[in-house]
C-alpha cells in the first residue's frame, strides 16, 4: 500500500478503533478446567491502561480463556485456556481483528529464566543469619554483664549451638566461591571473608572449651549478615537482567502448514520440514523458516528483522524471512534455509556471542578484589606468627589474627558498589529509567558517542498524516471511507488524522481490500481506490512514505506521511552534543528517511539500509578505534547491537528481545532520560570511588590498631559494621537531588 518502507507502529489510537473491528469467529469450546494450558503472547503494540482492559476484555469474550492478565511493562499477556488445537492460532486473530498485534512466545523457553532461586537463596540466608546474630547478642548481654564461669560457659555454648549451623547455612556462597578460587590456584575476595568467618568460629570455639571469657559467634555472625546483605544488594541490580538470546528464540514458530502433492495442507513440526518444501502460511501467521514466494499476494511485516515496522508488498518471487509476519493474504513459500540457516537464529547466535563479550568486562570493584584479598591474608599471617613467635602466647596470637582479619574483612570493599547502585536504581526508577545491569552505570560513564538507531527510539513509530491543507474535504472524507475498513497502518493513520474533523458522509459500497495492493470501492458510479502507486498508475518518486487516491481515471492524489519524531528527541540531540559526545544514527530503513532525519536533529553521521550483522560491525569498528559506545535501539535487528555495545538503552515500547539485551530501559516516551542517566552515572562512579577511598582510609586507621592487639574480634566485628554503614551512608547521597 505504500512506497517508501517508513516505519510505522500501532500506538493506543488502536484502543479506540479495537470495539469496531469484526471479531473472528471462534468456536464455541468452554474452557475445560481440567485440560488448561498457560499461553503466552507477545503484545508489541500495547502502551496504556486502556490497552490492559481492552486485550484483558477481548480475551474474556471467547469461551475458550479461562483467564488472561497483561504485564505492561514485558508487553505481554499470559492466557489460561482451553487446551484445544488451534487455540493460540484463534486468540492471537481474535486480538488482531481488535487491533492488537499478538505473538507467539515459547513459555517453555521463558519459564527458564523467570526463577530467581539465587535471590530466593540469599534472602533466606540473610534471614537465618540476622535471627541467629539477634539470640546470640542476647545471650551476650549476660557475659557482658559480668556473668560468673558457669553462667558464662552455659551462654557461650548456647551461642555456638546457634551459631555453628547457622554460619555454616548463611555462609555457604562465600566458602563455595573461595573454595573454587583456592582450587583453580588463586585467591579472590571470598577467600579472606570464609578465613575470617573460619578464624571467628575456631577462635570462639577454642574459647569456649577452655572455658575462656570471651567468645566471639556474634562477631562471626555480625560478618556474614553485614556480608550477605552485600552479596544480595548486588544481586537486586542483575535480577532483571535475562537472557535476550532466549527471548529471540521464544520468538520462534514450532509447527507449519506443509503442501502436499494433492494440494491438501498438513501440520508439521518444524524439525520435520526440509529445503524444498512449499509452506501455506495464512494471514496473521508468522513465517516459520526462510523461503521465497512462489504463490500469492500480500504484506509482510518484516519489523522483527529490520526494525521497519511498514508491512512490505509480497509476492512471487519475494524472499521471506522466519519471524516475518503475513498480513492479509495467503501465500504458498518454498523453504530454503531451516533451523540454524535462517537469519533469525542467525541474530540468536550474535545476541549470544555479543553478551559473552560483554559479561567478560571487569568492574572497579572485581578489579580492587584482585590484589586487596592478597594483602589481606598477608596482614593476618603476619600477625598470627608475629604474635605467636614473639610473644609466645599462641591463643592470644589467634585471637589477635582474628581481629585483623575481621577488621580488614572486605565488607565495605563489598558494599561499596552495591549501596551505590541500588541507591542508582531507585533514583533512576523515579525518573522513568530501569537499570537492569549493575556494571551499566559504570560503563555508561565511560562513554564518547551515543549511536541511535531512528524508528521507535528517535521517533515513536507511528506514522501521521502531513500537509492535509493540500487535500480537499471531499479526498479527505473519500480516503477515510475507504481507510474505514482496512487495518492497515496507514489506514489507521488516515482514520486518526481525520477523526476529528467534520467531513460529509461518503456512502460507499463494494469494498474490497487486496492484499498487498490497496482497497477499492463505488462511489456515485466511479471506482475508487486508496493503495500503492502502481496499483492507481501514479509516479514512484516520492521521498516520504505516501499511499493514493483515485477516482475512475482520474490522476491519482498523494497522501503523505511522516513519522514522527519524540517531542524532546531535537533537545536530547543538542544536550548530548553540548556535553562533547559524538551522536550516531544507524539504521535499517532507507537512505531517503534517513537522512532526513539526521538533517532535521542536526545528526551528521548516519548510516542507512544497515542489517543486524553490519549494525554489530559497526559498533565493533568503533570499539576498536577506542570509542566507548552506548547504543540506544528497540528492534529485533537491534538486539545483536545492543549486546555489542559498551553499553545499552531500549525505550519501553522495545520487543521483549531488545529490551532484554539492554542494560536499562525508559519506561516513559521521552529520550531525555540518556542524558539524565549518563550524569546520574558520572556522580555514581565518584560516589564509588569515593566509598573505595573511605574504605581503604578506614583500614589504615584500624589495621594497625588491630594489628597491636589493641581489639577483640567482637569489637573488630563492630568496626567493620560502622564501616559498612559509612559507605552505605555515603552512598545515599546519590539519591538526594542535586
Amino acid at each position: 500500500m505504500t512506497d517508501a518502507a517508513v516505519p510505522s507502529g500501532i500506538g493506543c489510537g488502536a484502543c479506540a478503533v479495537a470495539g469496531t473491528l469484526p471479531r473472528p469467529d471462534v468456536p464455541p469450546v468452554a474452557a475445560d478446567a481440567h485440560r488448561l494450558r498457560r499461553i503466552e503472547l507477545s503484545l508489541p503494540s500495547i502502551h496504556c491502561a486502556n490497552c490492559i482492559a481492552g486485550v484483558e476484555r477481548s480475551l474474556g469474550s471467547s469461551a475458550e480463556v479461562a483467564g488472561a492478565r497483561v504485564n505492561l511493562t514485558l508487553k505481554r499477556v499470559s492466557i489460561t485456556a482451553a487446551d484445544t488445537p488451534g487455540v493460540e492460532e484463534r486468540l492471537i486473530a481474535l486480538l488482531g481483528a481488535r487491533g492488537w498485534e499478538a505473538r507467539p512466545l515459547d513459555s517453555a523457553v521463558l519459564e527458564a529464566t523467570r526463577t530467581d532461586a539465587e535471590g530466593r537463596a540469599l534472602l533466606a540466608r540473610i534471614g537465618v543469619a540476622g535471627f541467629a546474630l539477634m539470640n546470640v547478642m542476647l545471650l551476650s548481654i549476660a557475659v557482658w554483664s559480668g556473668a560468673d564461669a558457669s553462667t558464662r560457659d552455659l551462654m557461650h555454648w548456647i551461642s555456638a549451638a546457634i551459631a555453628l549451623p547457622a554460619v555454616a547455612f548463611a555462609a555457604q556462597p562465600f566458602f563455595a566461591n573461595a573454595l573454587r578460587a583456592l582450587r583453580a590456584g588463586r585467591l579472590d575476595m571470598d577467600v579472606p571473608i570464609s578465613t575470617a568467618i573460619l578464624l571467628a568460629l575456631g577462635v570462639s570455639v577454642t574459647e569456649t572449651l577452655q572455658s575462656g571469657e570471651n567468645a566471639f559467634f556474634d562477631a562471626a555472625l555480625m560478618l556474614t549478615f553485614f556480608l550477605l546483605i552485600g552479596r544480595y544488594l548486588a544481586h537486586l541490580t542483575r535480577a532483571a537482567a535475562r537472557s535476550a538470546a532466549a527471548e529471540v528464540a521464544a520468538l520462534e514458530v514450532h509447527s507449519a502448514r506443509r503442501l502436499l502433492a494433492d494440494g491438501t495442507a498438513e501440520t508439521v513440526p518444524l524439525d520435520a520440514l526440509r529445503e524444498g518444501d512449499t509452506l501455506l502460511v495464512a494471514p496473521g501467521q508468522y513465517v516459520p523458516a526462510d523461503g521465497t514466494v512462489i504463490l500469492g499476494h500480500s504484506e509482510l511485516d518484516t519489523s522483527m528483522l529490520t526494525g521497519e515496522t511498514m508491512p512490505a508488498g509480497a509476492g512471487p518471487g519475494t524472499v521471506a524471512r522466519a519471524g516475518m509476519v503475513n498480513i492479509s493474504g495467503p501465500l504458498h513459500i518454498r523453504v530454503e534455509a531451516l533451523g540454524e540457516d535462517t537469519v533469525l537464529r542467525q541474530i540468536a547466535r550474535l545476541v549470544e556471542s555479543a553478551e559473552q563479550s560483554r559479561s567478560r568486562y571487569s568492574n572497579l570493584a572485581s578489579r580492587a578484589s584482585g590484589w586487596y584479598s592478597h594483602v589481606v591474608n598477608v596482614l593476618a599471617v603476619t600477625a598470627l606468627f608475629g604474635w605467636g613467635l614473639i610473644g609466645g602466647d599462641w591463643r592470644v596470637a589467634f585471637n589477635i589474627a582474628a581481629a585483623v582479619l575481621i577488621i580488614t574483612c572486605p565488607c565495605a570493599l563489598g558494599l561499596a558498589v552495591p549501596a551505590v547502585l541500588t541507591t542508582a536504581s531507585g533514583r533512576l526508577f523515579r525518573n522513568g529509567v530501569l537499570l537492569k545491569d549493575g556494571d551499566a552505570l559504570e560503563r555508561l560513564a565511560q562513554i564518547d558517542t551515543v549511536v541511535f538507531d531512528k524508528t521507535g527510539t528517535l521517533t515513536t513509530g507511528t506514522p501521521v498524516l502531513v500537509a492535509m491543507d493540500a487535500l480537499s474535504t471531499e479526498t479527505l472524507a473519500l480516503a477515510a471511507a475507504l481507510a474505514a475498513g482496512s487495518a492497515h497502518p496507514l489506514s489507521r493513520a488516515i482514520c486518526t488524522a481525520t477523526a476529528d474533523l467534520e467531513l460529509p458522509p461518503v456512502g460507499i459500497s463494494g469494498t474490497t481490500e487486496y492484499p498487498g495492493l490497496g482497497t477499492e470501492a463505488w462511489w456515485n458510479g466511479e471506482r475508487v481506490r486508496l493503495g500503492r502507486a502502481a496499483w492507481v498508475d501514479a509516479p514512484q518518486d516520492k521521498t516520504r512514505t505516501t499511499t493514493w487516491l483515485q477516482r475512475g481515471d482520474r490522476p491519482a492524489v498523494p497522501l503523505e506521511f511522516e513519522d514522527q519524531l519524540r517531542p524532546d528527541a531535537p533537545a536530547t540531540i543538542a544536550r548530548l552534543r553540548d556535553n562533547g559526545l559524538s551522536v550516531e544514527i544507524l539504521s535499517g530503513d532507507t537512505a531517503g528517511p534517513v537522512a532526513a532525519m539526521a538533517g532535521r536533529l542536526g545528526i551528521a553521521t548516519w548510516t542507512a539500509a544497515v542489517t543486524p550483522e553490519e549494525k554489530v560491525a559497526k559498533l565493533k569498528d568503533l570499539s576498536a578505534a577506542g570509542h566507548k559506545v552506548l547504543m540506544v535501539g528497540d528492534g529485533l535487528n537491534d538486539t545483536a547491537a545492543l549486546a555489542a555495545a559498551h553499553v545499552s538503552m531500549s525505550p519501553a515500547s522495545a520487543i521483549d528481545a531488545s529490551r532484554t539485551a539492554s542494560d536499562l530501559i525508559i519506561l516513559g516516551g521521552r529520550l531525555r532520560p540518556v542524558v539524565d542517566t549518563w550524569w546520574l552515572a558520572r556522580r555514581a562512579r565518584r560516589r564509588v570511588l569515593e566509598n573505595f577511598a573511605l574504605a581503604f582510609a578506614y583500614n589504615i586507621v584500624t589495621v594497625p590498631v588491630a594489628f597491636a592487639g589493641l581489639v577483640t574480634p567482637l569489637i573488630a566485628a563492630i568496626a567493620m559494621s560502622a564501616s559498612s554503614v559509612l559507605v552505605s551512608l555515603n552512598a545515599m547521597r546519590l539519591g538526594r537531588t542535586e
